[in-house]
């Protein structure tokens, strides 16, 4: 545990890319309209597994740099195409000359990173002279299937110097690299840092999610009572983060709580142990009392075991009127980029004052005790709980606030 609140850090600038859309403003409209981005997959040709995903278009045909050409893969170019939305990297530029370069640290959370370039070199072995088969010639491991690939090719597209760093967690990667971030500021490695996540599709998740039976063959429906499993997405999500003193007003990470379940190598604690402790740390860090927060974002993934022990560990802390959902319904899981995407989910919710639906539930299963939303709702949101509970027990809550809260 913590022994009391932190100071916060300001969040100056965010972005985000998922299968809604490209950019703040189409994530922002979809997720208002209650419109969702999951689609029956069609991913690298698959015809053989039956499911939804969260698929962006329009990578392969992206324009990637000439010198960056050992860094890409699916992964990169999909970092590469958030990095490029709602100016962004001239708010990273803007802090670099602040700060100095070599003052702005860069956090990236990631599941898989690149490792679908090596499923299609993996498709394209060929013998050499000796009859050996070998991978393919421009095939770079370290630039793409490597987990630090996609936060050192961040790092040289925004031109910074600072402390570098991937976070592979799981689904607690990208919301983990905020307590990163906060750690290192106060320690004085660094006056801000660029945090996000970033995962794409590969053949990996998609049949080994589905060889543990935790795929839908339907479209996700997260806490319904006919949940089948989840969807998985692909998603790329960035902020800005830096001192509390930066700017009086903008958004707040409050605080942060982690804990690890230490059970069991897939399945979460049955009780939720290790997802309170994240939740109340993450609240005391804050300052904050339990009824203070005015919506949580779930990580409500829509497989059996997750929903259930979640929502039980919500209501062991919170008042049963809190409002929550989870957005996975929209995008799909987005697995080591979830945390970033719920994130920026939370900090859009805050700005309009707005709580989302869960999309696609259509009769919240009676073992859920927590108070679900089924339908959208407005009204004053000023302080928002972000959960996000890895595979393997990995958790991490975000508590984070507008301006004046």
């Amino acid at each position: 545990m913590t022994s009391g609140p932190i100071n916060p850090l300001a969040i100056t600038d965010y972005t985000l890319t998922t299968a809604l859309g490209v950019g703040l403003e189409r994530n922002w409209s979809q997720l208002s309209a209650g419109k969702g981005g999951l689609r029956p997959c069609t991913f690298a040709g698959i015809d053989d597994l039956e499911t939804w995903v969260g698929e962006i278009d329009g990578l392969d045909a992206l324009d990637f740099p000439r010198e960056q050409q050992s860094y890409d893969c699916r992964n990169n170019r999909l970092a590469l195409l958030g990095l490029g939305q709602d100016g962004f990297t001239g708010a990273v530029s803007a802090a670099a000359a602040r700060y100095g370069a070599e003052r702005v640290a860069v956090f990236i959370g990631t599941s898989t990173s690149g490792i679908h370039e090596t499923e299609l070199a993996y498709r394209s072995l060929a013998p050499d002279n000796s009859g050996l088969e070998r991978l393919p010639a421009d095939y770079c491991y370290e630039g793409s299937h490597n987990t630090y690939s996609v936060a050192e090719f961040v790092r040289r597209t925004l031109g910074l110097r600072g402390p570098c760093s991937a976070v592979s967690t799981a689904c607690s990667s990208s919301a983990k690299v905020f307590a990163c971030a906060h750690r290192a500021i106060a320690a004085g490695f660094c006056d801000a840092a660029v945090v996000g996540g970033v995962d794409t599709l590969c053949l990996t998740t998609l049949y080994g999610f589905h060889s543990l039976q935790l795929v839908a063959s339907d479209i996700c429906r997260p806490s319904d009572s006919g949940r089948e499993g989840l969807s998985i997405g692909e998603a790329a999500g960035f902020a800005l983060v830096e001192r509390g003193d930066a700017t009086p007003r903008g958004m707040r990470l409050l605080g942060y709580g982690e804990s690890s379940d230490a059970f069991h190598m897939s399945s979460p604690h049955p009780e939720g142990d290790g997802a309170v402790i994240a939740m109340k740390t993450a609240l005391e860090r804050s300052g904050l009392s339990f009824g203070s927060i005015d919506y949580i974002n779930l990580h409500g993934t829509g497989t059996r075991g997750n929903d259930t022990v979640e929502a039980a560990a919500v209501c062991r802390i919170f008042p049963a009127d809190t409002p929550c959902s989870s957005t996975k319904g929209f995008t799909g899981h987005t697995l080591g980029a979830a945390g970033i995407v719920e994130a920026v989910f939370a900090l859009q919710c805050i700005e309009h004052d707005f709580m989302p639906e869960t999309l696609n539930t259509r009769r919240v299963d009676p073992d859920i005790r927590a108070c679900v939303l089924l339908q959208s709702r407005s009204g004053a949101v000023s302080r928002v709980l972000s959960n996000s509970f890895g595979f393997g027990g990995s958790n991490c809550s975000l508590v984070l606030s507008g301006s004046d809260a």
